[in-house]
C-alpha cells in the first residue's frame, strides 16, 4: 500500500528555527514552524509563515490560527475557503477545553423532499460556517485587532502567490464541473478554459475586495450586509435553497467536547458534527489489545476493525447521550467481542468496498486543510476547513472570489431543516499527565480519523518519531464493514 502521508500533526517540543519572511513572490517549501513565541504546522508553507508571524508579533495561538486560516484558504482555495466550514478545538492556557462548530448548515425552512439534487452547483450550497469560525476564534481568544490578522491572507490575495503542483493538479480536474459557471471560470481559469500550472502566479482581486471588507466590517457584512445581498441574490437566481434569511440566521456555535483516554494518555476531541467520537472509542477499542503481542498483519487487524465498528456507530449517533455511551470504555470492552481473532483477519481485497479516490483524499485529489498553533502561554489551536469534495461546489459568485462548500442536494445524505453537516473532520488533542503531547488533525474525508489513529498508536504503543509514524501504511474502514490496507 501507498501511505496516506496527509495528516498535519505536531509534538511538543522545544526546538527552535528562523522565522522565514512572508512574501507572495518568494514562499518557503516548509510545513511546519517554530519560534521563540510558538508554533506552526499547516499543509500550505505560506499558511505557515503568516501563522509563524502573528506569533512574533505578539499574538497567541488563536492569533496565529485565524491568520492562517484566512491564509490557506486563499492559497489553497481548491480545498477550503470562507464559504466552506470548519471545526475548531482550542485548549487555553488554564488547561479548559473549548469547541467551535463552524459547520456549513442547512437554511431553517430547507425542504430535502422538494429541494433539487445535485452533485455540483448551485443546489447543494448551504450556509457557509467557516468564516463565522474564524471570527468567533478571534473574538473569544485572540488578542490582536482582526485587521492585523487578516492583513497577509488579503496581500496573497491582492498580489498573488505561486500555485503549488498539487492545487493546479485539482484545478485541472475541477475544470469539467467548473466552466459551468462564470465566477468561478473569472476567479480561477482566467476567464477562459486553462487552469493555473504550477509555478504561475495565482491573483485574486475579487477575493482580496471581500477580505477587506471583512476586515473593516466584521461578521456583519458577510452574514447581513452587502457580500450577504450578493451572496443571496446570485444563489436565489440559481435555484439554491439558501435565503438571505439564512445568512442573517447563521451563527457559530459552542461544540461539545468529548474525552476519552489510551493506555495513560488522555485524548480530547469534538462531538457531533465532527468525528472526535469515532477516533476515541476506536482507540477504546484498540486499548484491549497488546501491539508488542502481534505482527504487524495482526496489528493492522485490530486498527481495521476497531476502525470499522466505531464507523458504524457514528452513522447512527444522533444524541449528547449516545455520543457519551460511544466514548465511555465500558461500550468500548464490549464492542471487543466483535473484534475477529486478528490471525483470522484480512483486509478486504473487494474494490467495490474501497474508499474512492474523493474519499481517499488523495493529494492531488484532496479536499481538507488542517493547521495547528501553540504558544509560549500554553494555549493550543487545532483547526480543520473544507469545502467537500474538490472545489466544493464548484461555484464562485461573480465579483467575491471564494467557493461554496457541498452540503445539500443529496451530497450528505438527507438534510433536515436547520441540520449541519456532519462530517470525518476530527481536530485532536492527546495529553500526557495534564500537558499536551500532540494536536493533530488530518484531510482526506473518510481517512481522516484512520490517519489520527495511527499517529497515535505509532507514537504512543511503537515508540516512533512523527516522520516515522506518518510514513508508515495503514488501513482504513472500507463500504459494507470491512477495511482496507
Amino acid at each position: 500500500m501507498h501511505p496516506y502521508r496527509y495528516c498535519l500533526i505536531f509534538a511538543v517540543l522545544p526546538i527552535l528555527i528562523a522565522l522565514s519572511a512572508v512574501t507572495a513572490a518568494s514562499q518557503s517549501l516548509r510545513q511546519s514552524g517554530q519560534s521563540n513565541a510558538g508554533m506552526v504546522s499547516a499543509a500550505h508553507p505560506l499558511a505557515t509563515d503568516v501563522g509563524v508571524a502573528i506569533l512574533e508579533l505578539g499574538g497567541n495561538a488563536a492569533d496565529a490560527a485565524v491568520a492562517a486560516g484566512f491564509a490557506v484558504a486563499v492559497v489553497e482555495p481548491t480545498m477550503n475557503s470562507i464559504g466552506g466550514r470548519n471545526q475548531i478545538l482550542i485548549r487555553t492556557p488554564d488547561g479548559e477545553f473549548h469547541g467551535i462548530d463552524g459547520t456549513t448548515q442547512a437554511p431553517w425552512d430547507y425542504d430535502y423532499d422538494t429541494a433539487p439534487q445535485a452533485s455540483y452547483g448551485y443546489p447543494v450550497i448551504g450556509v457557509p460556517g467557516a468564516l463565522a469560525g474564524l471570527l468567533k476564534l478571534h473574538e473569544e481568544h485572540g488578542s490582536l485587532p482582526l485587521g492585523t490578522l487578516m492583513a497577509s491572507a488579503i496581500d496573497l490575495a491582492q498580489n498573488g502567490f505561486r500555485v503549488l503542483p498539487q492545487d493546479a493538479t485539482r484545478q485541472a480536474s475541477g475544470l469539467a464541473q467548473a466552466r459551468e459557471f462564470p465566477g468561478t471560470i473569472d476567479a480561477y481559469y482566467r476567464g477562459g478554459e486553462n487552469g493555473y500550472r504550477a509555478g504561475e502566479l495565482l491573483v485574486q482581486p475579487d477575493y482580496a475586495k471581500t477580505l477587506r471588507l471583512i476586515a473593516s466590517e466584521g461578521r456583519e457584512v458577510f452574514y447581513e450586509g452587502e457580500i450577504a445581498t450578493k451572496m443571496a441574490a446570485d444563489l436565489a437566481a440559481n435555484g439554491s435553497a439558501v435565503t438571505l434569511e439564512a445568512f442573517n440566521d447563521y451563527v457559530a456555535e459552542d461544540s461539545r467536547i468529548v474525552r476519552g483516554s489510551y493506555r495513560g494518555y488522555e485524548l480530547v476531541g469534538m462531538g457531533i458534527p465532527a468525528a472526535g467520537v469515532l477516533s476515541i472509542q476506536a482507540l477504546q477499542i484498540m486499548e484491549n489489545f497488546e501491539p508488542s503481542s502481534m505482527s504487524e498483519a495482526e496489528w493492522f487487524a485490530v486498527t481495521g476493525q476497531a476502525l470499522s465498528l466505531a464507523s458504524r456507530e457514528l452513522r447512527v449517533l444522533g444524541t449528547d447521550t449516545a455520543a457519551a455511551r460511544a466514548t465511555s470504555k465500558d461500550w468500548a470492552n464490549q464492542l471487543v467481542r466483535h473484534v475477529a481473532s486478528p490471525s483470522n483477519s484480512a483486509p478486504t481485497t473487494d474494490s467495490n468496498s474501497l474508499p474512492t479516490l474523493e474519499d481517499r483524499g488523495d493529494l492531488f485529489g484532496g479536499h481538507t486543510t488542517h493547521l495547528s498553533t501553540a504558544d509560549e502561554n500554553g494555549m493550543f489551536v487545532s483547526l480543520t476547513q473544507t469545502l467537500g469534495p474538490n472545489m466544493g461546489s464548484k461555484v464562485v459568485t461573480p465579483g467575491l472570489g471564494f467557493l461554496y462548500a457541498s452540503t445539500l442536494g443529496g451530497y450528505l445524505g438527507r438534510m433536515e431543516p436547520g441540520e449541519r453537516a456532519r462530517s470525518n473532520i476530527c481536530p485532536f488533542i492527546v495529553l500526557k499527565d495534564g500537558e499536551v503531547i500532540l494536536v493533530l488533525g488530518a484531510a482526506g474525508g473518510g481517512m481522516i480519523p484512520p490517519a489520527i489513529v495511527h499517529a497515535i498508536t505509532r507514537v504512543i504503543d511503537f515508540g516512533m518519531s512523527l516522520p516515522q509514524a506518518l510514513a508508515e501504511p495503514r488501513v482504513v474502514a472500507a463500504r459494507g464493514g470491512g477495511y482496507s490496507a
